[in-house]
């Protein structure tokens, strides 16, 4: 395959605009005042017939200019991590397609200036850029052609000399400022498990990544880098984003690469002061994947088999004093010692976020404690991956004084070397300050006894996990 500027997957042109260009800034202004989901339709609306009409390049450059404009405006809803809607997503989309759509008639017209292609190329990455976050972020697999068309644009600004210029734009959440930075922005994105993100931790992972992905490198394909395991290989031809580590290139060598993180590891743990305590741990957390160290140890057997969960910490609370919650139902896909996949409707995915604790209930008489690590949407439904927690689940119940407001609590009890047991305490995160004394009661037990808080040695955004002495 030869990679060619003609291959970039855009739509046909089938006629003159049907949106005069002097109209078309009021009608955006109006779009304004109408609800969010209805400006939105608006606006995809008059950015449709414009990607599928005749105009000639400045006509095109300006109302890609008014749009871009008027996403930044819808983009504000989002900034909180509220999860995009699908009118937002197919935004993104068309916003890429008009640009590339412009950067074609840039080529086909006679020597572009540099910083004007370099522009172009950074605008229509941003925009596959946003596609691909939203789609992670709403857990989704972006689709193959995104891969294609961001290989394709990286490629076009390699020969164009176009990689490292620097271009101004007021984003959020903040892409790098060169093609270069921006694409491997992408790349380490999708490097970094984004199924295992909890729910608004990848736009703040994207924009930790802003000032750091320009600093790694794609280097040309050399034969010996075949026995090197730590660099991830990008193959601009494949609609991924890099070679699984299992998977031996065998495209040509000229649209082979490898993707050198040396001097971005080094910065990592450089003092940056811009940046946050959250960010630094979210870095942290993701650094590992990058060099392809696996989260899953333990090999999976394929099941068929129905099961439900109780979802976080009252429904789990209530299951095990037999008040019997409304439960979950769902289909076991695989299982290890250490986990299992499940297949859930779609319609539970509000409460089943990354990090929320569940019971698995099957027809084994013991339930089982588990967290879920990822998730993922399909056409099939919501896909879950749990991690068990290996222990006994047992009910208890926490006061801040003996007569004070009752707060519940699941302890996970496993036995220890010799007669003793390990415990551990499943709190709702922030529900009570370390070191703080509790009353705590079993089910089973008259008697409240009090202890400290001690700090959390597991935690997630919805529970946290505390080790406990008990006598």
């Amino acid at each position: 395959m030869t990679l060619d500027a003609l291959r970039l997957e855009v739509p046909d042109i089938f006629g003159e605009v049907a949106t005069p260009l002097a109209d078309l800034n009021e009608q955006l202004a109006h779009a304004r005042s109408q609800p969010h989901d209805h400006a939105l339709q608006q606006v995809l609306g008059l950015l449709f017939q414009l990607n599928r009409s005749v105009m000639t390049l400045l006509e095109r450059q300006r109302a890609l200019q008014s749009c871009s404009d008027e996403y930044r405006h819808y983009a504000a809803h989002y900034a909180n991590g509220t999860p995009p809607s699908a009118l937002f997503v197919r935004l993104c989309s068309e916003l890429a397609i008009g640009f590339k759509h412009l950067l074609l008639q840039i080529l086909r017209g006679r020597q572009p200036s540099r910083p004007h292609l370099a522009w172009c190329l950074y605008m229509a990455q941003h925009f596959l850029a946003q596609s691909l976050l939203r789609h992670y972020q709403l857990y989704q697999e972006p689709p193959p052609s995104l891969w294609r068309d961001s290989h394709l644009l990286y490629w076009i600004g390699e020969h164009q000399k176009c990689l490292d210029e620097p271009v101004a734009a007021a984003f959020q959440p903040p892409p790098a400022s060169t093609l270069r930075g921006i694409y491997q922005q992408m790349l380490l994105l999708a490097l970094s498990n984004p199924f295992h993100l909890a729910d608004g931790e990848c736009p703040q992972l994207f924009g930790a990544l802003a000032p750091l992905a320009g600093l790694a490198r794609l280097l040309p394909w050399e034969d010996d880098d075949e026995g090197e395991g730590d660099a991830p290989t990008v193959d601009l031809t494949e609609a991924q984003p890099c070679l699984g580590y299992a998977q031996t290139p065998e495209g040509s060598r000229e649209y082979l690469r490898r993707f050198e993180l040396g001097a971005l590891l080094v910065a990592l743990h450089e003092p940056a002061p811009l940046q946050s305590s959250a960010e630094r741990q979210l870095l942290e957390r993701v650094q590992p994947h990058w060099l392809g160290r696996q989260q899953r140890r333990h090999p999976r057997t394929e099941q068929d088999a129905e099961c439900s969960l109780a979802v976080g910490l009252p429904a789990i609370h209530a299951e095990l004093v037999e008040q019997r919650p409304g439960r979950t139902p769902a289909q076991m896909l695989d299982a290890s010692p250490g986990g299992a996949r499940l297949l859930c409707s779609a319609d539970q995915a509000a409460h089943l976020s990354v990090g929320q604790l569940v019971l698995l209930l099957t027809r084994s008489a013991t339930p089982i404690l588990a967290l879920v690590r990822w998730r993922h949407f399909n056409s099939e439904g919501l896909h879950l991956g749990l991690r068990y927690l290996k222990g006994l689940p047992r009910p208890v119940w926490l006061r801040r004084a003996p007569s004070a407001q009752t707060h519940l609590g699941i302890l996970q009890s496993t036995p220890a070397p010799g007669n003793g047991w390990h415990h551990g305490l499943w709190l709702a995160t922030g529900q009570f300050g370390e070191g703080e004394n509790l009353w705590l009661q079993l089910a089973s037990v008259q008697n409240q006894a009090i202890l400290p808080l001690p700090a959390a040695n597991l935690g997630t955004a919805s529970v946290s996990r505390h080790p406990l002495r008990l006598a």
